[in-house]
């Protein structure tokens, strides 16, 4: 029997299915997962019943809404679940372009596990957490010499967190200046992330964009023409969310500079740039990093993530407070800076995500993060050139200059077949993998963004590769099936529907599933 060839064939591949109810609807009352023993007789002596010394105002009425499940069931539950899940630890995840899914050791995982760091509490004493401040403070410097800056906080709880704190930097900087009103304007680019507009105009600012010239790089004279002396600050990423890199990016924060303004850097595509190019050699005042995305910890939904805000010597009695420093031989969180802009999360960042990064930062050391870039730049061409093969696929704007991620149109395809992005999207999902498409507006038409990292291997960034070539091949000799896709997923293509417009169709939590119900219940 031939044996498959992995690197050109598509997987047969079908995803689980269970009619799985959530947990709340497998509440069986009085079943229980747990048994505690009762409570020693000379224990119970010594300490109470454990209630009556909680004051009054602080104990609860009634008993909490948990669901009564036995172990068996509750494992069984979160198994099947995770069977119709698609994750990166499941499938070769390259296709979260922008967002820089790769390997995240597992030993790290372990790290984190450890007792030790489960039972840290943010207000603990300074004194009994003397090893995560290092952590902290010693991440703090790693993180200076990738990027030239002189401070960092790890305070802001994603990037765009990290993108408002430097917007309010920026507003807190010219108001010492006393220009804070005549300063009014935050320049940016079209392919920038959204989020670098959207905080800036949460702080007040008006929005100038900068859009591509005809090569895709953002139009320097069109800088040339909006700065002024009402020019508060520039922020941009580079590479862009396309991919392309700016080689010429230093012109454009001298001229910011000279017209009295801040340049700050969204460097959450910062995989193919390691031990490469710095912030500080750019020209910016200050950067983030997404320690969640290059520095190898994972997104979990937002929630612990950690935007690593840094900046020159100049800003850091801006930065929010605390910051980790090391006085006198202890290290302490200092909340004494002069024009700080006060906290921008209730604690000082997360120490879960934080040791993840450091302790993937010292396994490399300096010239493994060289190498990450590299073969992140290397993976991310080998699959340009190959996605350029592909009937009906192109990426529009320069040619080259893509570093670890490029966003590629299926416009020539669409105006040929019918089929779009969205369609090859759902398509994906039938061998296991999947893509996403870009942020609005579409400025590429029909977009799809893909990133390899450095976490995947030829056989890898071939076997994807084959995926689009089959459903190109599908979508001009039978568009059919790439339109009606999925055909192997557990939810089928939906309906046009309001439902994610429409709060009123909401159920986010448990309870407010049962309030909707019971309305419609009583209107019935």
């Amino acid at each position: 029997m031939e044996r498959i060839k992995r690197s050109s064939k598509t997987r047969d591949f079908h995803q689980a299915k269970w009619n799985e109810p959530i947990i709340f609807e497998l509440h069986q009352p009085g079943e229980k997962g747990v048994e505690l023993p009762p409570v020693n007789k000379e224990v119970a002596a010594a300490v109470g019943d454990g209630t009556s010394v909680i004051q009054e105002s602080m104990q609860r009425k009634s008993r909490p809404n948990l669901p009564e499940i036995g172990q068996a069931r509750v494992l069984r539950h979160y198994l099947r679940l995770s069977q119709e899940t698609l994750g990166s630890d499941f499938n070769v995840e390259i296709g979260q372009g922008t967002c820089t899914m790769k390997y995240i050791p597992k030993i790290n995982e372990l790290l984190i596990r450890d007792p030790k760091m489960m039972e840290l509490h943010p207000l603990q004493n300074e004194g009994t957490v003397q090893g995560m401040l290092e952590v902290f403070h010693n991440l703090d410097l790693c993180m200076r010499e990738i990027s030239g800056m002189d401070c960092f906080s790890f305070q802001p709880s994603s990037g765009t967190q990290a993108l408002f704190a430097m917007a309010s930097i920026v507003r807190k900087y010219h108001e010492t200046r006393g220009e804070r009103d005549k300063r009014d304007e935050i320049i940016t680019t079209i392919f920038s992330h959204p989020s670098q507009a959207a905080t800036a105009a949460v702080k007040g600012y008006k929005i100038i964009t900068l859009h591509p010239d005809e090569n895709g790089f953002p139009d320097i004279e069109k800088l040339k023409a909006v700065v002024s002396e009402r020019t508060a600050g520039f922020v941009v990423a580079n590479p862009e969310d396309t991919g392309i890199f700016n080689p010429r990016i230093k012109e454009f924060t001298d001229i910011v500079h000279q017209a009295g303004g801040l340049c700050f850097y969204d460097q959450a595509n910062a995989n193919g740039l390691l031990g490469i190019t710095r912030a500080k050699e750019a020209g910016f005042d200050m950067c983030f990093f997404n320690l969640h995305k290059t520095f190898a910890a994972p997104h979990m939904c937002g929630g612990p993530a950690t935007g690593a805000l840094g900046v020159t010597a100049e800003l850091k009695p801006f930065l929010p407070a605390p910051i980790v420093e090391l006085k006198d031989g202890k290290y302490t969180l200092q909340y004494d800076l002069e024009h700080s802009i006060g906290k921008v999360r209730t604690f000082h960042g997360v120490a879960q995500t934080v040791l993840r990064s450091y302790a993937w930062i010292r396994a490399l050391g300096a010239e493994g993060l060289k190498e990450v870039a590299k073969i992140a730049v290397l993976n991310n061409n080998y699959m340009y050139h190959k996605v350029l093969e592909i009937r009906g696929a192109s990426a529009p704007y320069v040619k080259g200059h893509r570093l670890e991620q490029v966003r590629y149109s299926w416009e020539q395809m669409t105006n040929e077949t019918g089929v779009t992005t969205e369609d090859v999207t759902r398509r994906m999902t039938d061998f296991g993998l999947h893509y996403w498409t870009s942020h609005h507006p579409y400025i590429v038409k029909q977009p799809f963004t893909l990133e390899p990292t450095e976490s995947y291997s030829k056989e890898d960034l071939d076997e994807y590769i084959h995926a689009l070539e089959q459903i190109s091949k599908e979508a001009y000799e039978n568009p059919e099936i790439v339109k009606s896709a999925p055909h192997c997923s557990t939810i089928h293509k939906m309906d046009e529907q309001d439902f994610l417009d429409d709060p009123e169709k909401w159920c986010i939590t448990w309870r407010s599933y049962l309030k909707k119900t019971a309305v419609c219940e009583t209107i019935k």
